[in-house]
């Protein structure tokens, strides 16, 4: 039996989970695969006749059109990366194999959607840095911050203070409501420190319910006793109603300052764990000040 394969190339186009893309020398889309409504969210019949540049996401235009003009120029781009607009406002990652076919003077492209690659890409790089749970910054992306911060604050003759704030009998939480309630009360405590900070701090969870905070270019001690004073009054805040009357554990924060509590990471890190199971231990009363490093005016 003979079989017309020419016959069948047009229903193997369409039957092609990426899309197929003729485009004309004037950025007209003369064909279009049936995969463009998946793709995009258009049919070929709205697509087939408009500029494809019309569906570009505005800031990789320019770089597409450079591709767009070495495909032209005869030198075929295989994995070439950009970003579409789906017709719901969405962007879509496209990876592109393209060339040009001078017999016709048009491109012939494939378009592939990669955009769920990409985000798994992303997360997995934001996750090399972050915690899963809270998303701030993880403990060696806070180490290289804070030794990056004090090469700064030697060079500038400046001032900076590290925080360790270990939250107090978080493990009841845990053992009373479930591993999964002191998750959440975790987030809202991460949320909660990191509304407490300036753009050019860092907040960070250690591990457990120990997180730190980098304050940069501080100017007195008053300055850092009014932050975690502050500090303490928003994290001693109710939690909401869908917690149930469960209380937000109140808080034990140690204070380590650069440089008279130590010039380098490890010991202003260990002065500060140090200074925070002082103040967990000595429990103090509401209105006590934190117990400062000096070197710092008041």
């Amino acid at each position: 039996m003979h079989v017309d394969l020419r016959a069948l190339y047009p229903k193997l186009i369409h039957l092609m989970l990426d899309t197929v893309f003729v485009v004309d020398e004037n950025d007209r889309i003369v064909f279009v695969s049936d995969g463009c409504q998946s793709l995009l969210g258009h049919s070929a019949d709205e697509m087939i006749g408009t500029l494809i540049t019309g569906y570009m996401h505005p800031d990789d235009l320019a770089d597409t059109r450079a591709s767009i003009q070495r495909v032209m120029n005869g030198q075929p781009h295989i994995d070439y990366r950009n970003r579409y607009l789906h017709k719901d406002g969405s962007s879509v990652h496209i990876l592109w194999s393209a060339r040009w076919v001078e017999e016709e003077r048009a491109r012939i492209g494939v378009a592939r959607n990669v955009t769920a690659l990409m985000e798994a890409e992303a997360e997995l790089r934001f996750l090399a840095h972050h915690d899963p749970l809270t998303r701030l910054t993880n403990r060696s992306l806070f180490y290289d911050r804070l030794a990056s911060e004090l090469k700064a604050a030697h060079r500038n003759r400046s001032h900076l203070a590290l925080l360790f704030v270990d939250m107090d009998k978080f493990k009841n939480i845990n053992d009373i409501h479930g591993h999964a309630i002191g998750d959440r009360v975790l987030c809202v405590a991460a949320r909660r420190l990191a509304g407490c900070v300036r753009e050019t701090d860092t907040v960070a969870r250690m591990g457990g319910d120990e997180f730190t905070v980098l304050l940069t270019n501080i100017q007195s001690v008053d300055a850092i006793a009014a932050k975690v004073e502050w500090i303490h009054k928003v994290m001693n805040e109710p939690l909401g109603t869908e917690f149930d009357g469960i209380q937000m554990p109140s808080c034990s924060i140690g204070v380590a300052c650069y440089p008279a509590d130590g010039e380098d990471a490890d010991t202003l890190l260990n002065h500060a764990d140090t200074n925070m199971y002082r103040v967990k231990r000595r429990r103090p009363i509401a209105g006590d000040k934190p117990a400062l490093g000096g070197g710092i005016p008041a």
